[in-house]
């Protein structure tokens, strides 16, 4: 009776024991847990620009025109009876655009003509009354004040026939002023007046842009008047020109803001715009930082983000940056310059070439392993990926909440594991 009470005791005591070991055996023979997939994350490779504050890039919308214009008019009066050139046409220096009824100046020029014959003969008349008066007065034939008289005649004859002279010259150049004679070689941009019209003096017949030298005119805000001065390198693009850019200088920069935008007049020459360039095509230039002397050594380099790469730890700024060895994530403290509609500017903490997360910052953490994705518009505009980035991010709202699901389960798998 004694020896069954012992063998239920030692069966009863080693039961836990043989529990614990297939439980144990269970175990090893448990599946290890799949590792989580990478995470999709929108990052884009971020370059450094030539020094302080050249991040700030200045981009305006342009217009192209002609250095000089001018409009075309007529000096004189007069009835528009003939115009030989018409809008866009090409025009050659000393070519006739257009005519006047020339019939009352060819009136005034023949009329000034018979004035200056009558003139010129009283002058020869006046000079040989003269010539034989002072050989009479030098024998002693005629008295002094006939001589005198016969001197003032001829001064008035001499001053009359300048006076005619002088009219015929208007009176011709009024017949000339009848016809419209192109300057300079150009383009037409505008015709003012139709045939039978009776224009003044002055009035505005064409518009006449002069060929050679082409200008891209922009509005600068008054806040970027102090990173833009005269002979600044520019860089102009037309969208009617793909794949073609331009290099341009500045020119002029406006004194005085306009009265209605409150924006100031900045003109850039294109160094080499040729024929494909034509006046009115609207494009964007890029005008690039000048440099100044003996800053060259303190440059630093300079980055652009869009905002919704910053992600504020605490209260000093961060991005995300993926490292290149094992495609996980890491938390870089960053300086910020300045923030902007366009993007942020970045001043210290990144390198060349950093693949910074641009958007879902606040979605991830340190260590993670994720899979890049490169943004629709990337290299297009610096700060512009902002909205692209957001809509690609919302578009994929699984892996972002997933993510801190399989950070809560690594912890469980790997007691388990223990």
């Amino acid at each position: 009776m004694s020896t069954l009470y012992t063998s239920d005791f030692i069966s009863l005591r080693t039961a836990p024991w043989a529990v614990f070991a297939l439980l144990a055996l269970g175990a090893c023979h448990r599946q290890a847990p799949s590792a989580a997939p990478p995470a999709l994350v929108l990052a884009s490779p971020v370059h450094s620009y030539s020094g302080i504050g050249a991040g700030e890039s200045i981009r305006y919308p342009v217009e192209a025109a002609a250095r000089y214009s001018n409009a075309m008019s007529f000096r004189v009066a007069g009835k528009l009876i003939e115009r030989n050139v018409r809008l866009g046409d090409s025009v050659h220096k000393g070519q006739v655009v257009a005519r006047l009824d020339p019939v009352d100046a060819q009136k005034q020029a023949a009329s000034a003509k018979a004035a200056f014959d009558a003139a010129e003969h009283r002058l020869v008349f006046a000079k040989q009354q003269q010539d034989r008066d002072q050989a009479q007065f030098a024998q002693n034939l005629i008295a002094v004040n006939q001589l005198e008289q016969t001197q003032d005649a001829y001064a008035a004859a001499l001053a009359e026939h300048e006076q005619s002279a002088a009219q015929l010259v208007v009176a011709r150049n009024n017949l000339q002023y009848n016809t419209l004679v192109a300057d300079h070689d150009g383009l037409i941009t505008s015709e003012n007046a139709d045939t039978g019209q009776v224009v003044s003096a002055g009035q505005a017949v064409y518009g006449l842009a002069w060929t050679g030298d082409t200008d891209v005119i922009l509005d600068a805000a008054a806040g970027d008047l102090g990173r833009i001065t005269v002979g600044q390198a520019a860089s102009v693009t037309f969208p009617a020109l793909p794949g073609r850019r331009f290099e341009a200088r500045v020119r002029e920069v406006a004194p005085a803001a306009d009265p209605q935008s409150r924006t100031y007049r900045v003109k850039l020459t294109l160094a080499e715009p040729g024929p494909a360039v034509r006046f009115g095509m609207t494009g964007d230039a890029t005008l690039s930082r000048v440099a100044t002397a003996g800053n060259t050594a303190r440059e630093a380099p300079v980055f652009k983000v869009p905002a919704t790469a910053i992600f504020h730890h605490g209260k000093d700024p961060a991005v995300w940056v993926i490292r290149p060895t094992d495609s996980t994530l890491e938390l870089r403290p960053v300086t910020v310059g300045s923030y902007s509609e366009r993007g942020t500017t970045v001043t210290g903490g990144l390198r060349d070439g950093d693949n910074v997360v641009l958007a879902g910052v606040h979605t991830v953490y340190a260590g993670q392993s994720v899979k890049q994705a490169r943004p629709l518009f990337d290299g297009e505009a610096d700060g512009d990926v902002a909205e692209p980035a957001a809509a690609l991010n919302a578009a994929t709202p699984i892996n972002a909440a997933a993510t801190p699901i399989n950070a809560a389960t690594t912890p469980i798998n790997a007691a388990e594991a223990r």
